[in-house]
């Protein structure tokens, strides 16, 4: 296992592997293990968790620069001392690294007013195989020279390059936050409510849907529609009004515990703590058709209402198959987001990625032709 110290040696390490040909597994601190594709046994091992310094950090800039193997603890933490914030609000966020958030392209339920990694990343230094650094975008949120490079790598697991260095723009953090659990006693009733919020004036951090299966871990039994609101006192006095006109009750009746949406964060590595052989399934859908979606899981399942993703657990992998013949039929798009490593290789990971495939193989091909960097990491598909 090689831990390079510096970017300059993380190059320097994959360009002496791919100068002999031998074949890559580049991770930071391997705590996606379970997600997206299989880690294929490979001639060398190299990890970005040596990578842990901290750039360049001006809070009144509201911008930063760091390492990809800076613990995601460590980075928040820091940003939280000054009360800033970059809400990604990943999974595993204990133990992944900044480096792995990126290039797993993961999000949490604030997506829907952030956005995801395109819209917080600013900038980027990566490690090519041929052993170059290549710098991407820059330290000033209005610079888009470059970007598009830097978004090849986010979400692209590490199978076209390292990510040495990330620079975020930074939020600061809400003077104030509350949040709702607003009990319904089906999808389409919960569904309804969402759309009049996102039609009225509110502007809330997350809107997520939790399924009875889920609900019964927060103590529920109804389906959940989960509303979180920030911004300074008078915006929460008028948030709180506006969320209790519209959902026909006073929402403090209804204000959830603090602990919940960390719960729901760590909803993921938690079932896949209790369930070794079990799958998540992450299904990308259009607002209307959210309420579907989650009615056709048969377990546990999680929405960002607001933004059309949605996730299935089964407590069994193989199950999945026949939700997946389903969902072919009625064109959702779905992946097998996390699975047993055992199980990969049978599962159709990823059973319709559509046209764009041939171009990321193509763009695949342009970095590392000779196939040698996390080979199948992309949902066994690249």
């Amino acid at each position: 296992m090689l831990a390079p110290s510096t970017p300059a040696e993380l190059a320097q390490a994959l360009r002496d592997a791919a100068a002999r040909k031998r074949t890559i597994a580049l991770a930071g601190n391997s705590s996606k293990r379970l997600m997206a594709g299989p880690r294929e046994p490979a001639d060398v091992e190299i990890t970005t968790s040596g990578l842990r310094g901290v750039l360049e950090y001006e809070p009144h800039d509201l911008t930063i620069s760091v390492e990809a193997g800076l613990p995601w603890y460590d980075f928040t933490s820091l940003l939280a001392e000054h009360r800033q914030i970059v809400p990604l609000d990943p999974p595993f966020a204990a133990t992944a690294t900044v480096g792995g958030v990126i290039a797993a392209n993961c999000s949490g339920p604030r997506r829907r007013l952030y956005g995801t990694a395109r819209d917080l990343v600013i900038g980027m230094t990566f490690a090519t195989l041929e052993g170059k650094l290549v710098q991407s975008g820059g330290m000033v949120v209005k610079n888009v020279a470059g970007l598009d490079m830097a978004k090849l790598m986010i979400g692209s697991f590490g199978t076209l390059a390292a990510i040495a260095t990330v620079n975020f723009k930074l939020l600061p953090a809400p003077e104030e936050e509350q949040s709702f659990l607003l009990p319904y006693p089906a999808a389409a009733d919960a569904a309804s409510v969402r759309d009049r919020i996102l039609a009225s004036p509110l502007q809330p951090s997350a809107i997520d849907l939790v399924n009875p299966a889920a609900a019964a871990s927060f103590g529920g039994g109804d389906w959940l529609l989960a509303v979180r609101l920030g911004g300074n006192p008078a915006a929460m006095r008028r948030g709180e009004a506006e969320l209790a006109h519209i959902a026909g009750r006073l929402a403090v009746e209804t204000e959830c515990p603090a602990t919940f949406w960390p719960e729901v964060r760590n909803f993921t590595s938690l079932f896949l703590d209790r369930h070794p052989d079990g799958a998540v399934v992450r299904a990308s859908c259009t607002l209307k058709d959210v309420a579907a979606v989650m009615e056709s899981f048969p377990g546990p399942a999680l929405a960002r209402a607001a933004s059309g993703v949605c996730y299935g657990y089964f407590e069994q992998a193989e199950s999945t198959a026949a939700w997946f013949a389903r969902a072919k039929g009625l064109g959702w798009k779905a992946v097998i987001e996390f699975a047993p490593e055992a199980r990969k290789r049978t599962l159709e990971l990823w059973p319709s990625p559509g046209g764009d495939l041939e171009i990321m193989r193509r763009v695949k091909a342009l970095f590392d032709p000779s196939n040698l960097l996390n080979r199948g990491r992309l949902y066994r598909r690249i």
